[in-house]
């Protein structure tokens, strides 16, 4: 009986060690986040608000204008908007 209450302690304590530096760690990388988007070093992705890192390698330029993504699959809708959107205009 005494091993199990034992053994049933340290599950507890290691369970506890493990899910508190999830959230540690979690919080700590949501504050990075902050300060970098504060910064100027990470922008907005245009199609899903996911701020990514200003130097990411899935970027469009349209224009003047650099939009960076957080994947290609957002690359690729934002890509469709744009088609869409010079397909509306030549039509109308």
């Amino acid at each position: 009986m005494l091993k199990f209450v034992i053994m049933a302690i340290a599950a507890y304590i290691l369970f506890k060690l493990v899910t508190g530096d999830k959230k540690k760690k979690a919080a700590t990388q949501q504050q990075k986040n902050r300060d970098l988007a504060a910064d100027g070093v990470m922008v907005k992705d245009p199609i899903c608000g996911t701020f990514v890192p200003k130097d990411t390698d899935i970027r469009v330029k349209n224009g003047e204008d650099v939009h960076c993504f957080c994947s290609y699959e957002c690359r690729d809708k934002y890509v469709e908007q744009l088609q869409a959107g010079q397909e509306n205009k030549s039509v109308g």
